[in-house]
């Protein structure tokens, strides 16, 4: 599958869900109460993703001024940030995976998982936009030339 079919599958898929679990669990618990679980969850979704997004941003720093790269702590983050978007995305589905994404276990367990099988490259290619060498160097002497004068 291409990226692009992954994406399109998604964003037909998980509205579909969404829809069907709303509407199963408001006629069990009634629409004010799903509603306030889906307003409840953002709430505290939004808490949790903030709270932990300051502890992630103290080991980073901490990492950076012992003098190590922060690496995981980066891609946490970035997991941090999805997980903030499909907390404040109202569903259950979108919510169930939100917050699987707040715990650090199951989250650092899928990061090396994605680093593993290549989804995620640990390092970036530098040389990706460079225009190849052929060994020349240019040298040269500059002089800065005032209009003034």
């Amino acid at each position: 599958m291409t990226p692009f079919s992954i994406l399109l599958t998604i964003f037909l898929v998980v509205p579909l869900v969404e829809i069907y679990l709303l509407l199963k669990i408001g006629g069990v618990i009634g629409a004010p109460w799903t509603i306030f679980l889906v307003v409840f969850t953002a709430v505290l979704g939004a808490f949790l993703v903030r709270s932990q997004g300051f502890s992630t941003l103290r080991r980073i720093q901490n990492n950076l001024a012992a003098g190590e790269l922060p690496a995981m702590e980066l891609l946490e983050g970035v997991f941090l940030l999805v997980a903030g978007a499909l907390l404040l995305t109202p569903g259950f589905f979108t919510d169930a995976v939100g917050f699987a994404c707040l715990t650090p276990p199951l989250r650092r367990g899928l990061i090396r998982y994605a680093l593993e099988r290549g989804l995620i490259r640990a390092t970036p290619d530098t040389n990706a936009h460079r225009q190849p060498s052929r060994g020349q160097t240019l040298n040269g002497d500059f002089r800065r030339v005032d209009k003034d004068t």
